[in-house]
């Protein structure tokens, strides 16, 4: 029961979310994006995931290699 009373006004907000999203796209129409800004729309997620990717990276090697230890030397 409390599942049904927590993923019942979840997905309703998820449907209506959806409903808007698509109310949205279909009224406010525009210019068609030319190839370039494909390009440019690919090339930024490529990016984004690149730098994300490489800080992660980053965190999982200074966690593993210590070098996170003595940031917390303080802490009792």
């Amino acid at each position: 029961m409390r599942t049904l009373l927590v993923a019942a006004p979840l997905l309703a907000l998820l449907a209506l979310s959806v409903w808007f999203a698509a109310a949205a796209w279909t009224r406010l129409g525009g210019e068609p994006i030319p190839l370039y800004g494909y390009f440019a729309i690919v090339g930024g997620v490529l990016f984004s995931l690149l730098v994300g990717g490489g800080l992660m990276a980053l965190v999982f090697y200074s966690s593993r290699h210590g070098y996170d230890d003595d940031a917390n030397r303080f802490d009792k």
